[in-house]
C-alpha cells in the first residue's frame, strides 16, 4: 500500500514518457489527483504521508490509462481551468488554453467601467469567454453562439456552475443575419483558424481529440469565418463598439486588411505571451 506522495511520484513516473515531459507529468498528476480523488497541492504537502485507498488508488489508475492511451489530461479528468475558474470539458468542444484569456482582460481594460454594456461571443465551445466576461464586466448582457448542440449542452452547464448569467443560442457564425439596428457594445471570437495543411505540424492529440470543426478551416479559405464575422460586427456594432479576434499567427496583415475592407478602424494585430501574432481588435466607427 503506497500513500499519497508515493503514488504522486508514481503517476508522475508513468505519465513522463507520454507527456514527454517530467515537469508537465507532474503538473498533471497534481490536476489528476485534485480533481478525481480532491487531493489539493497543499494537502499533499501537509498530509501526503496518509494511506491511499485502493478505492481511491483505482479511480487515479483509470484516468491515468485514459492519458497513456492518448486522452488529453483535460477530458480524461473532465475539467479544465480557464481564469481561475474550472470548466467541464469533452471533446464536444476546445480545451479552454491561456492564451484567450488574454481577450477577456481587453475587454475588461475596455469596458471595464462602462455600464449596461451587451456582449456577444462568436463559437462559444465551453462558454468560458462568455462566462469569463459576464463574470469580470457584471453589468454587462451576454450572449453566446455555437453551431454545436453538444458544446451548448456544455457552455450551459458551466454557466449554471459557475452562476454566470449568459444567454445561449444555437447559431452559426457563417449564415447569421445581421440585426436590424446595431445593438452590441463588444463581439468577441476565437473562431476555426487552423488551415488543414497544418495538421501535420500540430501534436497528434490536439486533432485526434479536440473537435475538428473547432479547429479547422480549408486551405483555399483560412480567413472564411474573420470574413463572416466582420461583416456581421460591422452592422451588428454600436458606434465606439470593438471588434475581438484570436488568429491565426500566419496571417496578422491579411487580417488587418480585412478589418480595414469592412470599415473598422483604430485596428491592432498583437502578439501573445510566446511572441506570436494571436490578436485583432479593432473599433467600430
Amino acid at each position: 500500500m503506497s500513500s499519497i506522495r508515493q503514488y504522486l511520484r508514481i503517476v508522475t513516473d508513468r505519465l513522463t514518457p507520454v507527456l514527454d515531459d517530467a515537469g508537465e507529468a507532474r503538473d498533471a498528476a497534481y490536476i489528476i489527483f485534485e480533481d478525481v480523488a480532491g487531493y489539493s497541492r497543499n494537502f499533499i504537502f501537509a498530509d501526503g504521508d496518509r494511506e491511499l485507498t485502493d478505492f481511491m488508488q483505482s479511480k487515479i489508475d483509470a484516468v491515468v490509462n485514459k492519458i497513456i492511451s492518448g486522452t488529453p489530461v483535460q477530458y480524461a479528468v473532465g475539467t479544465a481551468r480557464f481564469m481561475g475558474n474550472d470548466y467541464s470539458v469533452n471533446p464536444s468542444v476546445l480545451i479552454p488554453r491561456p492564451e484567450t484569456a488574454a481577450l477577456v482582460d481587453m475587454i475588461s481594460d475596455d469596458f471595464g467601467s462602462t455600464p449596461d454594456t451587451r456582449a456577444l461571443d462568436i463559437g462559444t465551445g465551453s462558454g468560458c469567454i462568455a462566462i469569463s466576461i459576464a463574470k469580470t464586466l457584471p453589468f454587462a448582457q451576454v450572449e453566446a453562439w455555437d453551431i454545436s448542440d453538444d458544446a451548448l449542452a456544455t457552455a450551459r452547464e458551466n454557466a449554471l456552475k459557475l452562476k454566470a448569467k449568459v444567454s445561449f443560442i444555437k447559431q452559426d457564425a457563417l449564415t447569421a443575419k445581421a440585426p436590424r439596428q446595431v445593438c452590441y457594445d463588444i463581439i468577441v471570437s476565437n473562431p476555426p483558424y487552423i488551415c488543414q495543411s497544418e495538421e501535420k505540424d500540430m501534436d497528434p492529440i490536439v486533432y485526434a481529440c479536440e473537435p475538428s470543426q473547432a479547429l479547422f478551416v480549408p486551405d483555399s479559405d483560412p480567413l472564411v469565418f474573420y470574413r463572416a464575422i466582420a461583416a456581421y460586427a460591422a452592422k451588428a456594432l454600436k458606434p465606439g463598439g470593438k471588434l475581438y479576434f484570436e488568429i491565426n499567427s500566419r496571417f496578422p496583415d491579411e487580417i488587418k486588411e480585412l478589418l480595414e475592407q469592412n470599415g473598422f478602424e483604430n485596428i491592432s494585430v498583437t502578439r501573445d505571451f510566446k511572441g506570436n501574432y494571436r490578436y485583432a481588435v479593432a473599433s467600430q466607427k
